[in-house]
Protein backbone atom coordinates (compact mmCIF):
# COMPACT_ATOMS: atom_id res chain seq x y z
CA UNK A 1 0.00 0.00 0.00
CA UNK A 2 1.41 3.50 -0.98
CA UNK A 3 1.07 6.47 1.46
CA UNK A 4 1.54 10.23 1.33
CA UNK A 5 3.99 11.71 3.79
CA UNK A 6 4.57 15.66 3.92
CA UNK A 7 8.02 17.24 4.84
CA UNK A 8 6.91 20.64 6.09
CA UNK A 9 9.24 23.70 6.02
CA UNK A 10 11.69 23.99 8.85
CA UNK A 11 11.87 28.12 9.41
CA UNK A 12 14.23 28.88 12.58
CA UNK A 13 17.09 30.89 13.40
CA UNK A 14 19.19 30.34 16.78
CA UNK A 15 16.93 30.86 18.81
CA UNK A 16 15.15 27.82 17.50
CA UNK A 17 13.12 26.29 14.86
CA UNK A 18 9.74 26.29 13.75
CA UNK A 19 6.86 24.97 11.66
CA UNK A 20 3.69 26.81 10.22
CA UNK A 21 1.09 24.63 8.50
CA UNK A 22 -1.02 25.85 6.34
CA UNK A 23 -4.82 24.41 5.30
CA UNK A 24 -4.73 24.06 1.02
CA UNK A 25 -1.11 24.66 0.61
CA UNK A 26 0.69 22.60 3.32
CA UNK A 27 -1.93 20.11 3.44
CA UNK A 28 -4.81 18.88 1.08
CA UNK A 29 -7.74 20.33 2.79
CA UNK A 30 -9.13 23.10 5.21
CA UNK A 31 -8.62 21.74 9.13
CA UNK A 32 -11.81 21.75 11.01
CA UNK A 33 -10.17 20.21 14.24
CA UNK A 34 -6.67 19.72 15.63
CA UNK A 35 -6.40 17.28 18.59
CA UNK A 36 -3.27 15.46 20.14
CA UNK A 37 -2.60 12.42 22.13
CA UNK A 38 -0.14 12.65 25.13
CA UNK A 39 1.34 10.51 28.01
CA UNK A 40 -0.06 7.70 26.39
CA UNK A 41 0.82 4.75 29.20
CA UNK A 42 2.87 1.96 28.10
CA UNK A 43 1.56 -0.66 26.17
CA UNK A 44 -1.24 0.97 24.71
CA UNK A 45 -2.90 1.18 21.39
CA UNK A 46 -5.03 3.93 19.95
CA UNK A 47 -7.12 4.88 17.13
CA UNK A 48 -8.60 1.12 16.39
CA UNK A 49 -10.86 2.27 13.65
CA UNK A 50 -11.35 3.75 10.18
CA UNK A 51 -13.21 6.79 9.13
CA UNK A 52 -15.62 6.94 5.98
CA UNK A 53 -15.46 10.45 4.79
CA UNK A 54 -12.59 11.90 7.06
CA UNK A 55 -9.59 13.24 6.16
CA UNK A 56 -5.99 14.07 8.33
CA UNK A 57 -2.64 14.68 8.49
CA UNK A 58 -0.92 13.08 11.59
CA UNK A 59 2.06 15.00 12.86
CA UNK A 60 4.26 13.06 15.95
CA UNK A 61 5.68 16.40 16.93
CA UNK A 62 7.67 15.05 20.13
CA UNK A 63 8.75 11.76 20.58
CA UNK A 64 7.69 8.59 18.68
CA UNK A 65 5.49 5.97 17.81
CA UNK A 66 4.22 3.96 15.12
CA UNK A 67 1.25 3.83 13.09
CA UNK A 68 -0.52 0.91 11.25
CA UNK A 69 -2.10 1.83 8.30
CA UNK A 70 -4.69 -0.99 6.46
CA UNK A 71 -6.52 -0.42 3.32
CA UNK A 72 -8.60 -3.57 3.63
CA UNK A 73 -6.21 -5.71 1.15
CA UNK A 74 -2.62 -4.57 2.77
CA UNK A 75 -0.88 -3.33 5.62
CA UNK A 76 1.96 -0.94 6.20
CA UNK A 77 3.52 0.27 9.28
CA UNK A 78 4.77 3.84 9.50
CA UNK A 79 7.48 5.26 12.06
CA UNK A 80 6.53 8.60 13.04
CA UNK A 81 9.43 10.52 14.66
CA UNK A 82 10.38 13.93 12.96
CA UNK A 83 8.34 16.70 13.61
CA UNK A 84 8.81 18.35 10.51
CA UNK A 85 6.53 14.95 8.84
CA UNK A 86 2.93 14.59 8.74
CA UNK A 87 1.02 11.32 7.59
CA UNK A 88 -1.85 11.32 5.06
CA UNK A 89 -4.67 9.42 6.60
CA UNK A 90 -7.49 9.39 4.15
CA UNK A 91 -11.14 7.49 4.51
CA UNK A 92 -11.74 4.08 4.93
CA UNK A 93 -7.94 3.59 5.99
CA UNK A 94 -8.06 1.25 9.20
CA UNK A 95 -5.05 3.15 11.35
CA UNK A 96 -3.54 1.84 14.72
CA UNK A 97 -0.86 3.78 16.78
CA UNK A 98 1.24 2.23 19.32
CA UNK A 99 4.68 1.75 20.26
CA UNK A 100 4.43 6.04 21.69
CA UNK A 101 7.68 6.55 23.36
CA UNK A 102 7.24 7.84 27.02
CA UNK A 103 7.07 11.59 25.53
CA UNK A 104 5.06 11.14 22.42
CA UNK A 105 2.83 14.20 21.21
CA UNK A 106 0.86 13.17 17.94
CA UNK A 107 -1.19 16.05 16.38
CA UNK A 108 -4.44 15.34 14.25
CA UNK A 109 -4.95 17.88 11.51
CA UNK A 110 -8.95 16.75 10.95
CA UNK A 111 -10.79 18.14 7.86
CA UNK A 112 -13.98 18.08 9.34
CA UNK A 113 -15.57 18.45 12.61
CA UNK A 114 -15.78 15.32 15.04
CA UNK A 115 -18.93 13.31 13.94
CA UNK A 116 -19.50 9.86 16.11
CA UNK A 117 -21.21 8.38 12.68
CA UNK A 118 -17.89 8.88 10.74
CA UNK A 119 -16.26 6.38 12.72
CA UNK A 120 -16.19 2.96 11.96
CA UNK A 121 -14.92 1.24 14.71
CA UNK A 122 -15.95 -2.41 14.15
CA UNK A 123 -12.67 -4.13 12.19
CA UNK A 124 -15.05 -6.80 10.79
CA UNK A 125 -17.46 -4.47 9.14
CA UNK A 126 -14.73 -2.08 7.36
CA UNK A 127 -13.29 -5.66 6.35
CA UNK A 128 -16.93 -5.68 4.80
CA UNK A 129 -17.01 -2.09 3.51
CA UNK A 130 -13.57 -2.14 1.75
CA UNK A 131 -14.90 -5.75 -0.34
CA UNK A 132 -17.80 -3.96 -1.11
CA UNK A 133 -16.01 -1.12 -2.29
CA UNK A 134 -13.66 -2.72 -4.33
CA UNK A 135 -16.21 -4.71 -6.43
Amino acid sequence: MEYITYDFKIRGDERGSLIAIEENADIPFSIKRVYYIFNTQEGVNRGLHAHRTLRQVLVCVNGSCKILLDDGAEKVTVSMDKAFQGLLVDPMIWHEMYDFSVDCVLLALAGDFYDEKDYIRDYGEFSELVKVRVK
